[in-house]
């Protein structure tokens, strides 16, 4: 379904019936990510996936200030206040985990438990973040210059997606086809508006967060392994794990066992959703 929130389309898909939980895709990605795992969350939940600005069946707009990670999150609190949802679980993938620790902070008495996948507060220094923001604009000059397909092929080859070729055939051309199907200028837009370059740095805020939160990696993600182990010093009701033989993307690379850390998380916090 499409539902309209300031000023945007956003596409919303919705399975289950019990308790909300809002599943945040990664960069490039879009809700078809978590196929593999609604099957098991749906028995328990009401799993709300959508596709963030600029990815998927959602709209792009063309104005970069669309895409501050800040203005995303109020788009999400809308769409809940749209279907009713006064508070809610919620589990990000990558940028997805970027906005909803975003979400969570903004808007803590909206969020139940928090589970990140592979994702960071942004980077602690002004430098780091300049940094970041130079790379980020050259990869989106890439993406319009050289479009989506070029940009895919790249995006492939990097080290954080290396694990992925271990994967079935088919399952890594279902990645590519939904990275394939994003809008070039979406993509770019994301980068530039809502980029770990671009968003505010939240380690400071770390400490505030009053609600479970899981954190979940990958034992060949060293990365960020060591951004999770930084982060569970601040966080006070925190849980980490890692999951072996996976990189980047648990959810993709071990879904069955990922699906089951979850489900087991909500479970043991259920006092909260």
């Amino acid at each position: 379904m499409k539902i309209h929130v300031n000023g945007i389309d956003y596409y919303v898909e919705i399975y289950g019936n019990g308790a909300p939980l809002v599943l945040l895709h990664g960069f490039s990605g879009d809700s078809s990510t978590w196929t593999e795992i609604i099957d098991q969350l749906k028995v328990d939940y009401k799993v709300i996936c959508l596709d963030i600005i600029g990815h998927g069946k959602t709209e792009s707009p063309k104005e970069v200030e669309r895409y501050n990670i800040q203005k995303v999150a109020e788009d999400i609190k809308n769409i809940l206040d749209k279907l009713g949802i006064d508070k809610t679980a919620m589990l990000g993938y990558s940028m997805g985990g970027r906005l909803a620790l975003t979400f969570a902070l903004l808007f803590p008495d909206r969020v139940s438990a928090l589970i990140l996948e592979s994702a960071s507060p942004g980077l602690e220094t002004e430098n780091e973040r300049e940094s970041r923001k130079i790379s980020d604009e050259k990869l989106a000059k890439r993406i319009l210059n050289e479009g989506i397909e070029k940009f895919v092929d790249y995006w492939e080859s990097i080290p954080l997606f290396q694990s992925q070729v271990r994967l079935p055939r088919e399952k890594r051309e279902k990645i590519r086809n939904a990275r394939l199907n994003n809008n070039p200028l979406g993509l770019a837009n994301s980068l530039l508006g809502m980029g770990t370059g671009a968003q505010p740095s939240w380690w400071s805020s770390l400490s505030t967060i009053k609600i479970p939160v899981l954190m979940i990696t990958g034992e060949w993600d060293t990365k960020f392994c060591r951004i999770a182990e930084q982060m569970s010093h601040s966080i006070k009701n925190c849980y980490w794990e890692t999951i072996l033989e996976a990189g980047h993307a648990i959810h993709v690379e071990q879904p069955e066992k990922f699906g089951k850390i979850v489900s087991e998380f909500l479970m043991k916090n259920k006092g909260g959703l």
